[in-house]
């Protein structure tokens, strides 16, 4: 659970240094803004879903404000902090039966979409730093050394 924790310290970290740099990104990166929207929409999906709520709010690929986004970043964070602070070692092998965005029906352990989505969010975060690094803006260091340094 400590190493759980941890990583979703790192993801809310990481989220607050992509957040920061897109207030000085221009309009003309909606790539990046879009990418950053996504990445908070999709783990309020799997929050929801965790929780047995409607896992479709949003279309997740809908590019929210810089308000908008910051406000998500915030709810999300405080019910990540919710669910980890519930957790138990045992309920990591709770399953989650849930629809995908076409009525799939899908069934996940808890620990395994914890897990996907820090590595979701990682992955986004690493795209948005190649557009940032396109645009001539400097790469956000949201490396899980630097955060635990």
């Amino acid at each position: 659970m400590e190493t759980i924790v941890k990583l979703f310290k790192h993801l809310d970290w990481a989220n607050q240094q992509i957040l920061e740099a897109l207030k000085t990104v221009g309009g003309e990166n909606n790539q990046a803004k879009r990418l950053f929207s996504h990445i908070l929409l999709a783990e309020e999906v799997w929050l929801n879903r965790i929780n047995g709520l409607k896992s479709h709010p949003k279309a997740i690929w809908t590019e929210l404000s810089r308000e908008e986004y910051s406000n998500l970043a915030k709810k999300n964070q405080q019910g990540l902090e919710q669910i980890l602070a519930g957790l138990s070692e045992e309920n990591l092998q709770d399953i989650i039966f849930y629809q995908n965005s076409t009525g799939k029906e899908f069934s996940t352990s808890v620990g395994d979409i914890l897990m996907h989505v820090a590595l979701h969010g990682q992955y986004h975060r690493g795209q948005i730093n190649r557009l940032l690094r396109e645009e001539g803006y400097e790469p956000v260091n949201v490396d899980y050394i630097t955060f635990v340094r």
